[in-house]
């Protein structure tokens, strides 16, 4: 007779593991039990040689669906002498010592609970919070660790009769689950009108039939509210955007299942897997023509958000109203989603006409994640629900702990320890005091639960960030911990390498709208020779002025000036493209053009995001933008993906390389005089552009060695740009990095920060 201890570190809380260990055990009839504490799972097993090595390779190799097993330790103790027919059993979760253990993300409704939801002999027939150890609620309800009810918003809630003898069950689905429920104990639904009053009738059904009428629906998910309307309904939807302050950027639909997503977009095997997968994010799909969705859904977009029910109470309201639905979160433009009840009756009551409520708490408040595939691989877009808080394991050890702030846009940040670094759930742009309490709180609820307490501090260089203000603030409170400040692009670049598991050397391509550079001008289209620790700006994109500073973000045709400039000086030619936008423009124009000349507040910059909005104003595409990166959106939509023509870029040498962008906008002005097609003169631009970059990495490689490219930054979300790049570049033999786990774009950077942190470290020997 033999007893083992088994540690198993890296194991996701709260997805079956220790279900799953007993059964193994039982049917091997061992004695012992198995548990959680704050280092994972542990078990202590005893019987025959044989059975305990089936039950550690069971451990290895046949842990559940979504489960993860990074590390089996195994050791040898003495035995109990107690017949293993004692049995086998789950013990109470410990709760000292460091805390290792991983939470799990929100995972979509599994096929069992939806077939007990469709059976009307089943007691949870209908429905809208079933789950069990294989799907359900898990980071948006955890307060603490480890996993259990106590510890989560479901404590309110006591367990039935029925659902504690499930949960009790070894045998069981739902054997110590913790969220498990049914209608007799559980949360239950409401649907209230604006005024908070009552609605009679079956919530979902009567939800439904709103619906059709072209109501705005607030709809309590799973971490958040949402807005949802028929999506085929244009002055429903015109209406919603109105309310929201949300005139132009493109709406999710939320539709019943993948044939249903088929009858409006073309989905290919990699997306379908990611559409139906447990995360279920939202899919950036290509549209079809005629698809039945209002113009006002996406206007001008040849893709659709496209996502499919990942919750009961989805499943029920697509099935209430099959047709598309629009699915955006509930909260007016810029601020942070709503997820708290009277918080949200309060701030969407002028935006929707009803609620469909529920009475289980939010702890922690999730946008929905967004995806896209290219070149049959994932691209994360925003990663957050489905995927927060998996952290990202690291081949490489953080010798002090980290909190890296993130950036100004897009933010996350990102908590490191060991060999994980958590990068939150998406918070949002830093721009008003809600989003900064959201930050606040998630950096403190991360830290709890993971049990992290950070030694280093990372944050962006640009000292007017709320992240950057944040991390000066937060040191200033512990002398013991170190500020690390770190330069955005080779945030962006790091980012890359460490997503892909790789220290460096790696030529990096940075491009992006801004980020604060270390010669005080606005970078954004960079060449950086780096690993995780340090780079040197090989390159980067000849600067410009960006003509009324912030200004010329939300008005391309200000860097469109700036670019004339650059070309002719004070002669522009009479050509359509430069007498249109003075006709548009005047007179502001001749006024924002004399104080860019004049120096006045007109910073320098190398961006390739502003190089993008320069031509989208050329070209006629649009002059002002009203969410971020539009212009470009546009323009990448706009190329003939097929054209294979060119523009020329001259390339200077020097202390670094100067990349002459304003030869592609020259190119564009030439094209568009000659009558050549807007489309035809898009593709030609990015293939201009990646020309360059292929050109540049090879004067880098030939002075370097370095035969690795990442590529990263949001301009990088551009799928046309990125696949001329790469193949462009793997065509002369580099290997080629692109973002798998976590954005290109600022939503990335905060892991950057922490793998460039955890690198110096390392090098100064911890």
């Amino acid at each position: 007779m033999t007893r083992i201890r088994v540690r198993v570190a890296g194991v996701v809380q709260g997805v079956g593991f220790r279900p799953f260990v007993y059964g193994v055990a039982s049917r091997l009839r061992l004695g012992g039990f198995v548990n959680n504490d704050g280092g994972g799972v542990v078990i202590e097993a005893e019987g025959d040689d044989a059975a305990l090595a089936r039950l550690v390779d069971a451990v290895r190799t046949q842990a559940p669906p979504l489960a993860r097993v990074e590390d089996v330790q195994v050791m040898t103790l003495a035995p109990t002498g107690q017949p293993p027919q004692t049995g086998f059993s789950i013990s109470h979760s410990g709760r000292t010592g460091p805390r290792t253990t991983l939470v799990a993300p929100d995972t979509a409704t599994c096929a069992d609970c939806l077939a007990e939801m469709a059976d009307p002999a089943d007691r949870r027939f209908g429905y809208a919070f079933t789950n069990c150890t294989n799907c359900g609620p898990r980071f948006t309800i955890v307060r603490e660790l480890p996993y259990d009810r106590p510890g989560t918003t479901m404590s309110a809630f006591t367990l039935c009769g029925p659902c504690r003898r499930e949960y009790e069950d070894p045998l069981d689905r739902r054997f110590h689950a913790q969220p498990v429920c049914c209608a007799d104990c559980g949360p239950r639904l409401s649907l209230l009108d604006d005024a908070g009053g009552a609605i009679a009738g079956d919530p979902v059904g009567r939800a439904g039939e709103l619906l059709a009428r072209g109501t705005i629906l607030a709809v309590k998910g799973i971490g958040g509210y949402h807005l949802a309307v028929s999506a085929a309904d244009e002055q429903a939807v015109r209406r919603l955007r109105r309310r929201k302050n949300r005139e132009e950027r493109p709406l999710a639909v939320m539709v019943p299942d993948v044939a249903a997503a088929r009858r409006l977009c073309r989905v290919d095997d990699a997306e379908e897997a990611l559409l139906t997968g447990p995360a279920r994010p939202i899919m950036l799909l290509e549209r079809r023509t005629g698809a039945r969705v209002a113009t006002s859904v996406a206007p001008g977009q040849r893709r659709l958000g496209v996502l499919l029910p990942y919750t009961p109470l989805h499943h029920l309201l697509t099935a209430a109203h099959p047709e598309p639905l629009v699915l955006t979160s509930g909260n007016v433009s810029d601020e942070p989603i709503a997820y708290r009840d009277a918080d949200a009756l309060t701030c969407l009551a002028p935006l929707a006409d009803a609620f469909l409520l529920h009475d289980r708490p939010i702890h922690t408040r999730v946008d929905d994640s967004v995806m896209r595939v290219v070149r049959g691989a994932p691209l994360p877009i925003r990663r957050s629900r489905g995927f927060a808080p998996e952290p990202l394991a690291l081949p490489w050890e953080f010798p002090r702990a980290v909190l890296a702030c993130g950036p100004e846009l897009k933010n996350t940040f990102c908590l490191a320890r060991d060999r994980h670094a958590f990068v939150s759930h998406h918070i949002g742009d830093l721009e008003n005091y809600e989003t900064l309490e959201s930050f606040v709180e998630g950096i403190g609820h991360f830290q709890r639960v993971f049990d992290v307490e950070p030694r280093v501090v990372a944050h962006d260089l640009h000292p007017e960030y709320l992240s950057t203000k944040y991390a000066f603030d937060l040191v200033a409170d512990d002398a013991g911990v170190e500020l690390v400040g770190v330069q955005h692009h080779h945030a962006h670049i790091a980012s890359c390498l460490a997503d892909n598991d790789r220290p460096g050397p790696a030529i990096g391509v940075a491009f992006d709208g801004l980020g604060m550079g270390l010669d005080g001008t606005m970078w954004g289209g960079e060449f950086l020779l780096a690993d995780l620790a340090g780079f040197v700006r090989s390159g980067h994109l000849a600067p410009v002025p960006m003509p009324g500073g912030a200004r010329a973000v939300r008005g391309p045709w200000r860097m469109a000036t700036a670019y004339l400039d650059a070309l002719y000086g004070t002669s522009w030619p009479d050509t359509w493209a430069v007498e249109g936008l003075r006709a548009r423009r005047s007179p502001e124009l001749d006024q924002v053009v004399a104080a860019a000349r004049a120096g006045l507040n007109a910073p320098l910059t190398s961006s390739a995001g502003r190089l993008f909005d320069a031509v989208a104003a050329l070209a006629g595409v649009r002059d002002e933008v009203s969410y971020e990166g539009q212009a470009a959106i546009e323009f990448e939509q706009l190329a003939d993906p097929h054209e294979e023509g060119r523009y020329p870029v001259r390339i200077a040498e020097g202390e670094a390389l100067v990349v002459r962008a304003a030869d592609l906008v020259g190119g564009v002005l030439d094209d568009l005089a000659a009558g050549v097609p807007a489309p035809v003169v898009a593709a030609r631009f990015h293939n201009g552009l990646a020309a360059a970059v292929v050109e540049v990495c090879e004067r880098i490689r030939l002075d370097s060695g370095v035969g690795v490219v990442a590529l990263s930054g949001g301009v990088f979300q551009n799928v046309l740009l990125v696949q001329r790049c790469v193949a462009g570049l793997e065509r002369v033999g580099f290997e080629v990095l692109t973002h798998r786990r976590v954005p290109p774009n600022d939503g990335g950077v905060s892991l950057g920060q922490a793998a460039v942190c955890g690198a110096r470290d390392r090098a100064r020997g911890g």
